[in-house]
Protein backbone atom coordinates (compact mmCIF):
# COMPACT_ATOMS: atom_id res chain seq x y z
CA UNK A 1 0.00 0.00 0.00
CA UNK A 2 1.24 3.49 -0.85
CA UNK A 3 2.42 5.78 1.91
CA UNK A 4 -0.30 8.45 2.06
CA UNK A 5 2.07 10.80 3.87
CA UNK A 6 4.12 10.99 0.66
CA UNK A 7 1.16 11.45 -1.72
CA UNK A 8 1.02 15.25 -1.78
CA UNK A 9 2.70 18.01 -3.71
CA UNK A 10 5.97 18.69 -1.92
CA UNK A 11 5.19 22.31 -1.15
CA UNK A 12 2.17 21.31 0.95
CA UNK A 13 4.41 20.03 3.75
CA UNK A 14 5.11 23.64 4.67
CA UNK A 15 1.45 24.63 4.97
CA UNK A 16 1.00 23.71 8.61
CA UNK A 17 3.28 26.69 9.27
CA UNK A 18 1.93 28.99 6.57
CA UNK A 19 -1.75 29.04 7.49
CA UNK A 20 -2.28 32.09 9.68
CA UNK A 21 -2.13 31.46 13.45
CA UNK A 22 -5.51 30.58 14.92
CA UNK A 23 -6.70 28.59 11.88
CA UNK A 24 -8.76 25.63 13.04
CA UNK A 25 -10.99 24.69 10.11
CA UNK A 26 -10.47 24.49 6.35
CA UNK A 27 -13.34 23.63 4.01
CA UNK A 28 -12.74 23.14 0.28
CA UNK A 29 -14.86 22.13 -2.67
CA UNK A 30 -14.36 20.47 -6.06
CA UNK A 31 -15.95 21.66 -9.27
CA UNK A 32 -15.66 21.46 -13.04
CA UNK A 33 -15.23 25.13 -13.91
CA UNK A 34 -16.16 24.65 -17.58
CA UNK A 35 -14.27 23.02 -20.40
CA UNK A 36 -15.13 20.98 -23.47
CA UNK A 37 -18.55 19.79 -22.33
CA UNK A 38 -21.39 21.58 -20.55
CA UNK A 39 -21.97 18.86 -17.97
CA UNK A 40 -19.85 16.38 -16.08
CA UNK A 41 -20.42 12.80 -14.97
CA UNK A 42 -19.17 12.40 -11.40
CA UNK A 43 -17.36 9.07 -11.05
CA UNK A 44 -14.29 7.57 -9.39
CA UNK A 45 -14.19 9.05 -5.89
CA UNK A 46 -15.16 5.78 -4.23
CA UNK A 47 -12.12 4.09 -5.74
CA UNK A 48 -9.74 6.70 -4.29
CA UNK A 49 -11.43 6.52 -0.88
CA UNK A 50 -11.18 2.74 -0.74
CA UNK A 51 -7.71 2.47 -2.23
CA UNK A 52 -6.00 5.29 -0.36
CA UNK A 53 -7.99 6.87 2.49
CA UNK A 54 -10.12 4.21 4.16
CA UNK A 55 -9.00 2.67 7.43
CA UNK A 56 -5.84 3.42 9.45
CA UNK A 57 -3.52 4.91 6.83
CA UNK A 58 -1.04 6.65 9.13
CA UNK A 59 1.46 4.31 10.78
CA UNK A 60 4.76 4.67 12.60
CA UNK A 61 6.62 3.07 9.70
CA UNK A 62 5.11 5.50 7.21
CA UNK A 63 5.94 8.47 9.41
CA UNK A 64 9.49 7.18 9.64
CA UNK A 65 9.75 6.67 5.86
CA UNK A 66 8.55 10.22 5.23
CA UNK A 67 11.00 11.49 7.81
CA UNK A 68 13.86 9.98 5.84
CA UNK A 69 12.82 11.33 2.43
CA UNK A 70 11.39 14.80 3.00
CA UNK A 71 14.51 16.38 4.51
CA UNK A 72 16.30 15.18 1.38
CA UNK A 73 13.65 16.82 -0.78
CA UNK A 74 13.86 20.19 0.95
CA UNK A 75 17.50 20.18 2.01
CA UNK A 76 16.42 21.32 5.48
CA UNK A 77 14.77 19.86 8.57
CA UNK A 78 12.24 22.55 9.46
CA UNK A 79 9.59 21.87 6.78
CA UNK A 80 8.23 18.38 7.39
CA UNK A 81 6.84 18.03 10.90
CA UNK A 82 6.32 14.37 11.82
CA UNK A 83 4.42 15.38 14.95
CA UNK A 84 1.45 16.35 12.76
CA UNK A 85 1.07 12.76 11.62
CA UNK A 86 2.05 11.31 15.00
CA UNK A 87 -0.91 13.23 16.42
CA UNK A 88 -3.26 11.54 13.94
CA UNK A 89 -1.78 8.16 14.82
CA UNK A 90 -2.11 8.67 18.59
CA UNK A 91 -5.39 10.62 18.70
CA UNK A 92 -7.26 8.92 15.86
CA UNK A 93 -5.55 5.55 15.53
CA UNK A 94 -4.20 6.46 12.11
CA UNK A 95 -7.67 7.31 10.75
CA UNK A 96 -7.98 10.58 8.85
CA UNK A 97 -10.07 13.20 10.71
CA UNK A 98 -11.84 14.61 7.65
CA UNK A 99 -15.37 14.58 6.28
CA UNK A 100 -16.06 14.32 2.56
CA UNK A 101 -19.44 15.00 1.00
CA UNK A 102 -20.18 14.41 -2.67
CA UNK A 103 -22.92 14.03 -5.23
CA UNK A 104 -23.85 10.41 -5.98
CA UNK A 105 -21.47 8.85 -8.48
CA UNK A 106 -23.09 8.64 -11.88
CA UNK A 107 -24.91 11.93 -11.41
CA UNK A 108 -24.66 14.29 -14.37
CA UNK A 109 -24.02 17.83 -13.15
CA UNK A 110 -23.78 21.04 -15.21
CA UNK A 111 -20.33 22.64 -15.03
CA UNK A 112 -19.60 25.38 -12.50
CA UNK A 113 -21.31 23.44 -9.70
CA UNK A 114 -20.00 21.87 -6.53
CA UNK A 115 -19.32 18.14 -6.87
CA UNK A 116 -17.55 17.38 -3.60
CA UNK A 117 -16.52 19.08 -0.36
CA UNK A 118 -13.86 18.16 2.18
CA UNK A 119 -13.22 19.57 5.66
CA UNK A 120 -11.26 18.61 8.76
CA UNK A 121 -13.14 17.29 11.78
CA UNK A 122 -10.33 17.91 14.29
CA UNK A 123 -9.28 21.57 14.75
CA UNK A 124 -5.65 20.50 15.16
CA UNK A 125 -5.74 19.03 11.63
CA UNK A 126 -6.78 22.14 9.71
CA UNK A 127 -3.78 21.57 7.43
CA UNK A 128 -5.04 18.11 6.38
CA UNK A 129 -7.96 19.28 4.21
CA UNK A 130 -5.89 20.67 1.37
CA UNK A 131 -3.00 18.31 2.00
CA UNK A 132 -5.33 15.70 0.49
CA UNK A 133 -6.03 17.86 -2.57
CA UNK A 134 -3.25 16.30 -4.63
CA UNK A 135 -4.69 12.81 -4.38
CA UNK A 136 -8.38 13.67 -4.45
CA UNK A 137 -7.97 15.98 -7.43
CA UNK A 138 -7.13 12.92 -9.50
CA UNK A 139 -10.85 12.17 -9.59
CA UNK A 140 -10.78 14.55 -12.57
CA UNK A 141 -9.61 11.61 -14.67
CA UNK A 142 -12.46 9.11 -14.25
CA UNK A 143 -14.96 11.99 -14.27
CA UNK A 144 -13.58 13.24 -17.58
CA UNK A 145 -13.45 9.81 -19.25
CA UNK A 146 -17.00 9.06 -18.09
CA UNK A 147 -18.10 12.45 -19.41
CA UNK A 148 -16.36 11.99 -22.78
CA UNK A 149 -17.77 8.49 -23.18
CA UNK A 150 -21.28 9.74 -22.39
CA UNK A 151 -20.99 12.63 -24.85
CA UNK A 152 -20.04 10.14 -27.55
CA UNK A 153 -23.07 8.08 -26.62
CA UNK A 154 -25.19 11.17 -27.28
CA UNK A 155 -23.73 11.38 -30.79
CA UNK A 156 -24.23 7.66 -31.45
CA UNK A 157 -27.80 7.81 -30.16
CA UNK A 158 -28.55 10.81 -32.37
CA UNK A 159 -27.51 8.92 -35.51
CA UNK A 160 -29.30 5.76 -34.45
CA UNK A 161 -32.46 7.79 -33.95
CA UNK A 162 -32.19 9.30 -37.42
CA UNK A 163 -30.97 6.30 -39.46
CA UNK A 164 -31.32 3.01 -37.56
CA UNK A 165 -34.24 0.68 -36.98
CA UNK A 166 -35.88 0.73 -33.57
CA UNK A 167 -34.94 -2.92 -33.06
CA UNK A 168 -31.25 -2.05 -33.25
CA UNK A 169 -31.35 0.48 -30.39
CA UNK A 170 -30.59 -2.26 -27.87
CA UNK A 171 -27.16 -2.53 -29.45
CA UNK A 172 -26.13 1.06 -28.73
CA UNK A 173 -24.45 0.01 -25.49
CA UNK A 174 -21.99 -2.06 -27.53
CA UNK A 175 -21.18 0.54 -30.17
CA UNK A 176 -18.17 2.20 -28.52
CA UNK A 177 -15.54 -0.35 -27.47
CA UNK A 178 -12.57 0.52 -25.25
CA UNK A 179 -9.30 -0.43 -26.98
CA UNK A 180 -7.19 1.73 -24.66
CA UNK A 181 -5.46 -0.72 -22.28
CA UNK A 182 -2.11 -0.81 -24.10
CA UNK A 183 -2.07 2.94 -24.58
CA UNK A 184 -2.85 3.82 -20.96
CA UNK A 185 -0.09 5.28 -18.80
CA UNK A 186 -0.42 2.51 -16.20
CA UNK A 187 -2.53 -0.47 -15.20
CA UNK A 188 -4.21 1.75 -12.60
CA UNK A 189 -5.10 4.35 -15.22
CA UNK A 190 -6.55 1.66 -17.47
CA UNK A 191 -8.66 0.38 -14.58
CA UNK A 192 -9.90 3.78 -13.50
CA UNK A 193 -10.47 5.19 -16.98
CA UNK A 194 -11.71 1.94 -18.43
CA UNK A 195 -14.33 1.51 -15.72
CA UNK A 196 -15.40 5.12 -16.27
CA UNK A 197 -16.16 4.23 -19.89
CA UNK A 198 -18.20 1.25 -18.69
CA UNK A 199 -20.53 3.63 -16.90
CA UNK A 200 -21.95 4.35 -20.36
CA UNK A 201 -21.09 1.42 -22.65
CA UNK A 202 -20.62 -2.35 -22.32
CA UNK A 203 -17.97 -2.92 -24.99
CA UNK A 204 -14.38 -3.17 -23.73
CA UNK A 205 -11.16 -5.07 -24.23
CA UNK A 206 -9.67 -3.34 -21.17
CA UNK A 207 -10.16 -6.28 -18.86
CA UNK A 208 -8.83 -4.49 -15.78
CA UNK A 209 -11.77 -2.06 -16.11
CA UNK A 210 -14.16 -4.85 -15.15
CA UNK A 211 -11.81 -5.84 -12.34
CA UNK A 212 -12.03 -2.32 -10.92
CA UNK A 213 -15.81 -2.21 -11.28
CA UNK A 214 -16.19 -5.49 -9.40
CA UNK A 215 -13.51 -4.78 -6.77
CA UNK A 216 -14.41 -1.19 -5.87
CA UNK A 217 -18.05 -0.87 -6.97
CA UNK A 218 -19.56 -4.33 -6.36
CA UNK A 219 -20.43 -4.95 -10.03
CA UNK A 220 -22.51 -8.13 -9.99
CA UNK A 221 -20.98 -9.39 -13.23
CA UNK A 222 -18.17 -8.13 -15.43
CA UNK A 223 -19.63 -4.98 -17.03
CA UNK A 224 -17.12 -4.97 -19.90
CA UNK A 225 -18.03 -7.39 -22.70
CA UNK A 226 -15.84 -8.63 -25.55
CA UNK A 227 -15.71 -11.18 -28.38
CA UNK A 228 -13.10 -13.43 -30.04
CA UNK A 229 -11.04 -11.33 -32.43
CA UNK A 230 -7.87 -11.55 -34.48
CA UNK A 231 -4.88 -9.24 -34.62
CA UNK A 232 -2.30 -8.77 -37.35
CA UNK A 233 0.05 -11.37 -35.83
CA UNK A 234 -2.60 -13.99 -36.63
CA UNK A 235 -3.75 -12.79 -40.02
CA UNK A 236 -0.26 -12.28 -41.44
CA UNK A 237 1.25 -15.66 -40.42
CA UNK A 238 0.87 -17.16 -43.91
CA UNK A 239 1.79 -13.98 -45.76
CA UNK A 240 -0.31 -12.09 -48.27
CA UNK A 241 -1.13 -15.15 -50.34
CA UNK A 242 -2.33 -17.00 -47.28
CA UNK A 243 -4.65 -14.29 -45.98
CA UNK A 244 -7.82 -15.90 -47.36
CA UNK A 245 -6.86 -19.22 -45.74
CA UNK A 246 -6.46 -17.48 -42.40
CA UNK A 247 -9.88 -15.88 -42.82
CA UNK A 248 -11.43 -19.31 -43.45
CA UNK A 249 -9.61 -20.73 -40.43
CA UNK A 250 -11.16 -17.96 -38.30
CA UNK A 251 -14.66 -18.82 -39.54
CA UNK A 252 -14.05 -22.56 -39.03
CA UNK A 253 -12.72 -22.02 -35.50
CA UNK A 254 -15.79 -20.06 -34.35
CA UNK A 255 -18.68 -21.34 -36.47
CA UNK A 256 -21.21 -19.53 -34.28
CA UNK A 257 -21.42 -16.28 -32.37
CA UNK A 258 -19.90 -12.88 -33.01
CA UNK A 259 -16.25 -12.71 -34.10
CA UNK A 260 -14.08 -9.89 -35.42
CA UNK A 261 -11.29 -10.10 -37.96
CA UNK A 262 -8.82 -7.37 -38.84
CA UNK A 263 -8.76 -7.26 -42.63
CA UNK A 264 -6.40 -4.49 -43.71
CA UNK A 265 -3.10 -6.36 -43.39
CA UNK A 266 -2.58 -6.02 -47.14
CA UNK A 267 -5.61 -4.70 -49.00
CA UNK A 268 -8.85 -4.10 -47.14
CA UNK A 269 -10.84 -3.61 -50.34
CA UNK A 270 -9.63 -6.89 -51.85
CA UNK A 271 -10.33 -8.63 -48.56
CA UNK A 272 -13.93 -7.39 -48.58
CA UNK A 273 -14.54 -8.03 -52.26
CA UNK A 274 -12.66 -11.23 -53.11
CA UNK A 275 -12.29 -13.04 -49.78
CA UNK A 276 -15.19 -12.17 -47.47
CA UNK A 277 -17.59 -11.19 -50.25
CA UNK A 278 -16.86 -14.00 -52.73
CA UNK A 279 -14.81 -16.97 -51.57
CA UNK A 280 -16.26 -17.06 -48.02
CA UNK A 281 -19.62 -15.45 -48.68
CA UNK A 282 -21.78 -18.55 -48.37
CA UNK A 283 -20.02 -19.70 -45.20
CA UNK A 284 -20.57 -16.28 -43.63
CA UNK A 285 -24.25 -16.14 -44.55
CA UNK A 286 -24.76 -19.67 -43.20
CA UNK A 287 -23.28 -18.80 -39.78
CA UNK A 288 -25.44 -18.38 -36.69
CA UNK A 289 -23.64 -15.25 -35.65
CA UNK A 290 -21.99 -12.12 -36.97
CA UNK A 291 -18.63 -11.53 -38.62
CA UNK A 292 -17.34 -8.05 -37.80
CA UNK A 293 -14.88 -6.90 -40.46
CA UNK A 294 -12.24 -4.48 -39.23
CA UNK A 295 -10.44 -1.88 -41.33
CA UNK A 296 -7.48 -0.54 -39.33
CA UNK A 297 -5.74 2.04 -41.50
CA UNK A 298 -6.38 4.86 -43.92
CA UNK A 299 -8.82 7.75 -43.73
CA UNK A 300 -11.80 6.43 -41.73
CA UNK A 301 -14.50 8.17 -43.77
CA UNK A 302 -13.17 7.30 -47.22
CA UNK A 303 -12.26 3.76 -46.20
CA UNK A 304 -15.63 3.02 -44.60
CA UNK A 305 -17.64 4.42 -47.50
CA UNK A 306 -15.76 2.15 -49.91
CA UNK A 307 -15.95 -0.86 -47.58
CA UNK A 308 -19.70 -0.53 -47.16
CA UNK A 309 -20.16 -0.04 -50.91
CA UNK A 310 -18.27 -3.27 -51.57
CA UNK A 311 -19.96 -5.29 -48.82
CA UNK A 312 -23.46 -4.20 -49.78
CA UNK A 313 -22.70 -5.01 -53.40
CA UNK A 314 -21.52 -8.48 -52.41
CA UNK A 315 -23.86 -9.42 -49.57
CA UNK A 316 -26.87 -7.32 -50.47
CA UNK A 317 -28.83 -5.21 -48.05
CA UNK A 318 -32.28 -4.34 -46.81
CA UNK A 319 -33.75 -0.89 -46.34
CA UNK A 320 -35.00 -0.18 -42.81
CA UNK A 321 -38.14 1.73 -41.84
CA UNK A 322 -36.18 5.00 -41.93
CA UNK A 323 -34.97 4.45 -45.46
CA UNK A 324 -31.35 3.47 -44.78
CA UNK A 325 -29.40 0.44 -45.98
CA UNK A 326 -28.61 -2.41 -43.59
CA UNK A 327 -26.24 -5.31 -44.25
CA UNK A 328 -27.42 -8.86 -43.51
CA UNK A 329 -27.17 -9.60 -39.77
CA UNK A 330 -24.22 -11.92 -40.42
CA UNK A 331 -21.99 -8.99 -41.46
CA UNK A 332 -20.99 -5.81 -39.64
CA UNK A 333 -17.98 -3.46 -39.59
CA UNK A 334 -15.87 -2.09 -36.74
CA UNK A 335 -13.68 1.00 -37.16
CA UNK A 336 -10.92 1.13 -34.56
CA UNK A 337 -8.41 3.49 -36.13
CA UNK A 338 -8.65 7.27 -36.04
CA UNK A 339 -11.65 7.28 -33.71
CA UNK A 340 -12.15 10.35 -31.53
CA UNK A 341 -14.92 12.62 -30.30
CA UNK A 342 -14.41 14.83 -33.35
CA UNK A 343 -14.16 12.07 -35.98
CA UNK A 344 -17.19 10.05 -34.86
CA UNK A 345 -19.87 12.51 -36.00
CA UNK A 346 -17.98 12.99 -39.28
CA UNK A 347 -18.06 9.24 -39.90
CA UNK A 348 -21.74 8.84 -39.05
CA UNK A 349 -22.73 11.88 -41.07
CA UNK A 350 -20.85 10.56 -44.12
CA UNK A 351 -22.63 7.21 -43.78
CA UNK A 352 -25.96 8.97 -43.40
CA UNK A 353 -25.38 10.97 -46.57
CA UNK A 354 -24.52 7.70 -48.35
CA UNK A 355 -27.76 6.13 -47.15
CA UNK A 356 -26.04 3.69 -44.78
CA UNK A 357 -27.66 3.06 -41.39
CA UNK A 358 -25.63 3.63 -38.23
CA UNK A 359 -26.54 0.10 -37.10
CA UNK A 360 -23.98 -1.32 -39.55
CA UNK A 361 -21.01 0.10 -37.66
CA UNK A 362 -19.41 -0.23 -34.24
CA UNK A 363 -16.35 1.64 -33.03
CA UNK A 364 -13.14 0.96 -31.14
CA UNK A 365 -11.44 3.83 -29.34
CA UNK A 366 -8.09 3.70 -27.58
CA UNK A 367 -5.80 6.59 -26.76
CA UNK A 368 -8.41 9.22 -27.57
CA UNK A 369 -10.66 7.68 -24.92
CA UNK A 370 -8.28 6.98 -22.04
CA UNK A 371 -5.30 9.24 -22.74
CA UNK A 372 -6.27 12.27 -24.82
CA UNK A 373 -7.80 14.05 -21.82
CA UNK A 374 -6.34 16.15 -19.03
CA UNK A 375 -7.47 18.11 -15.99
CA UNK A 376 -8.26 21.11 -18.17
CA UNK A 377 -10.58 19.17 -20.47
CA UNK A 378 -13.30 19.96 -17.92
CA UNK A 379 -11.31 22.58 -15.96
CA UNK A 380 -11.35 20.72 -12.64
CA UNK A 381 -10.27 22.59 -9.51
CA UNK A 382 -10.40 22.10 -5.75
CA UNK A 383 -10.43 25.38 -3.80
CA UNK A 384 -10.85 26.52 -0.21
CA UNK A 385 -14.12 28.42 0.28
CA UNK A 386 -14.52 28.59 4.06
CA UNK A 387 -12.31 28.71 7.14
CA UNK A 388 -12.50 29.29 10.86
CA UNK A 389 -9.79 31.48 12.34
CA UNK A 390 -9.62 32.27 16.07
CA UNK A 391 -13.23 31.18 16.44
CA UNK A 392 -14.53 33.35 13.59
CA UNK A 393 -16.11 32.13 10.35
CA UNK A 394 -14.49 33.40 7.19
CA UNK A 395 -15.79 33.04 3.63
CA UNK A 396 -12.78 32.46 1.40
CA UNK A 397 -12.47 32.93 -2.35
CA UNK A 398 -10.14 34.05 -5.10
CA UNK A 399 -11.02 36.39 -7.95
CA UNK A 400 -8.04 36.85 -10.29
CA UNK A 401 -8.10 39.25 -13.19
CA UNK A 402 -6.73 38.58 -16.64
CA UNK A 403 -6.05 40.73 -19.67
CA UNK A 404 -8.23 40.26 -22.74
CA UNK A 405 -7.18 40.69 -26.37
CA UNK A 406 -7.81 44.44 -26.18
CA UNK A 407 -5.63 44.81 -23.11
CA UNK A 408 -8.59 45.31 -20.77
CA UNK A 409 -8.77 43.60 -17.40
CA UNK A 410 -11.58 41.16 -16.71
CA UNK A 411 -12.39 38.62 -14.03
CA UNK A 412 -10.90 35.21 -14.81
CA UNK A 413 -13.01 32.09 -15.15
CA UNK A 414 -10.89 30.84 -12.25
CA UNK A 415 -12.88 32.93 -9.79
CA UNK A 416 -13.87 30.58 -6.99
CA UNK A 417 -16.95 30.21 -4.84
CA UNK A 418 -17.15 31.46 -1.24
CA UNK A 419 -18.58 29.93 1.92
CA UNK A 420 -20.02 26.51 2.70
CA UNK A 421 -21.91 25.13 -0.27
CA UNK A 422 -24.62 22.72 -1.26
CA UNK A 423 -26.12 21.51 -4.51
CA UNK A 424 -29.88 21.72 -4.90
CA UNK A 425 -32.40 21.01 -7.63
CA UNK A 426 -35.16 23.49 -8.35
CA UNK A 427 -37.35 24.33 -11.33
CA UNK A 428 -34.30 25.58 -13.21
CA UNK A 429 -32.27 22.41 -12.63
CA UNK A 430 -29.17 21.83 -10.53
CA UNK A 431 -27.42 24.80 -8.95
CA UNK A 432 -24.92 25.56 -6.22
CA UNK A 433 -26.09 27.71 -3.31
CA UNK A 434 -24.92 28.64 0.17
CA UNK A 435 -25.33 25.85 2.71
CA UNK A 436 -27.78 28.05 4.61
CA UNK A 437 -30.10 28.48 1.61
CA UNK A 438 -33.38 26.63 1.21
CA UNK A 439 -33.49 23.32 -0.64
CA UNK A 440 -32.42 19.75 -0.06
CA UNK A 441 -28.67 19.21 -0.39
CA UNK A 442 -27.77 16.61 -3.01
CA UNK A 443 -24.30 16.26 -1.52
CA UNK A 444 -24.12 13.24 0.76
CA UNK A 445 -21.51 12.29 3.33
CA UNK A 446 -19.45 9.52 1.78
CA UNK A 447 -16.40 9.45 4.07
CA UNK A 448 -15.92 10.51 7.68
CA UNK A 449 -13.05 10.02 10.09
CA UNK A 450 -11.38 7.26 8.12
CA UNK A 451 -14.53 5.32 7.35
CA UNK A 452 -16.47 4.92 4.11
CA UNK A 453 -20.02 6.01 4.92
CA UNK A 454 -21.64 5.34 1.53
CA UNK A 455 -20.77 2.43 -0.75
CA UNK A 456 -22.31 2.61 -4.23
CA UNK A 457 -22.83 -0.24 -6.66
CA UNK A 458 -21.81 -0.05 -10.29
CA UNK A 459 -25.29 -0.83 -11.55
CA UNK A 460 -26.68 2.15 -9.61
CA UNK A 461 -24.06 4.45 -11.11
CA UNK A 462 -24.96 3.30 -14.62
CA UNK A 463 -28.62 4.10 -14.02
CA UNK A 464 -27.82 7.61 -12.79
CA UNK A 465 -25.63 8.34 -15.82
CA UNK A 466 -28.06 6.95 -18.40
CA UNK A 467 -29.14 9.28 -21.18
Amino acid sequence: MENLILLADAYKYSHHKLYVPGTSHIYSYLESRGGKFEETVFYGLQYFLKAYLEGPVITADKIREAGEMLPEVFGRNDVYDPSRFEYILKKHGGLLPVKIRAVPEGMVVPVKNVLMTIENTDPACYWLTNFLETLLMQVWYPCTVATLSREIKKVVTQYFQSTASEASFAGIDLVLNDFGFRGASSVEAAGIGGSAHLVNFNGSDTLVASTFAKRYYHAATAPGLSIPATEHSIVTLLGEKGEAAIFKHVLDTFPTGTIACVSDSYNIFRACSEYWGTQLKEQILARKGTLVIRPDSGDPVRTLLEVFDILMGKFGYTVNDKGYKVLPPQVRVIQGDGISYSSIPEIYEALKQAGVSAENLVLGMGGALLQRVNRDTQEFALKCSYAEISGKSVDVYKSPVEMDAEGLLRTSFKKSKAGKLKLIKDAGGLKTVASSAAGNDLLETVFENGKLVKDQRFEEIRKLAAL
